[in-house]
């Protein structure tokens, strides 16, 4: 028969509050079994849940400017020419794009 590698428990108590709180953090994080949870806090002391919207939307973003790079791309080797307003629009999305990250590093910076 096989040894348990976990063979000490560790029991405490708390107040309603307390696991209401405690539940709250679970939730929050992610994780839906309370005996991983506590034991990644005691043991790491910190869990980092990342919210990933604004991943997203500099996703859709960069695919959009993907795209339309594509689209002049393959405008210019039809027909030789590029438009300004191409290029313009371009530059709109590319500084938007950049916004984007700009603003993700930021509230990175923070965490």
């Amino acid at each position: 028969m096989a040894k348990r590698e976990r063979n000490k428990s560790i029991y405490f108590m708390v107040s309603e509050r307390e696991r209401d709180l405690i539940e709250q953090k679970m939730k929050e994080a992610g994780i839906q079994n309370m005996r991983a949870y506590l034991l990644k806090m005691a043991i790491d002391g910190y869990i980092i849940h990342l919210d990933v919207s604004e991943v997203q939307r500099v996703l859709t973003l960069l695919n959009n400017a993907t795209n339309n790079i594509n689209q002049i791309a393959r405008r210019v080797n039809s027909t030789g020419s590029i438009y300004k307003n191409d290029i313009r629009d371009l530059q709109e999305q590319v500084g938007r794009l950049w916004e984007k990250v700009g603003g993700m590093v930021e509230s990175l910076s923070e965490v």
